[in-house]
């Protein structure tokens, strides 16, 4: 009988509360990462809408130039956008050269965090360098930019 159990194997308790600590290490370490991507790319995917916007107005402006300005509702009424994502319906596109969009006011993009554009160009935002996961709201173009 003493042979058998000479010759079980297995974990110890201190063998399996290490690789516990080891796991809660591990997790510890790498959720906050996961949550700062996501963050990121909620925010550039509202800022890949606001690039569809301004195409579509591009678009808009092309076969329309008498109009001067263009709602994002307009642009999807006329079937130039198909889905305008998180940019709100009344921002504006001004005709120039190039192009500026403006949001009324600033809107969420990601729980509480909010992003505004102001005569924002297809450069401005293209160049814009934050991350969605900095601290505070995001105007594009950011200002003192």
């Amino acid at each position: 009988m003493r042979k058998l159990l000479k010759n079980e194997k297995g974990l110890t308790l201190i063998e399996l509360l290490a690789v516990i600590v080891i796991l809660a290490i591990v997790a510890a370490i790498a959720v906050p990462a996961i949550g700062n991507i996501i963050e990121n790319s909620k925010f550039n995917a509202v800022k890949a809408d606001a690039t569809n916007v301004l195409s579509a107005a591009q678009l808009y402006f092309t076969d329309d130039q008498t109009k001067t300005t263009v709602t994002v509702a307009e642009l999807k009424t006329a079937n130039y956008l198909e889905s305008e994502g998180k940019i709100p319906t009344d921002a504006k596109v001004d005709k120039a050269n190039p192009n500026k969009l403006t949001t009324p006011t600033a809107f969420v993009y990601s729980n509480s965090k909010k992003i505004t554009f102001t005569n924002a160009t297809l450069k401005m935002i293209n160049d814009d360098t934050q991350k969605g996961s900095d601290a505070g709201d995001k105007t594009i173009p950011k200002p003192g930019a």
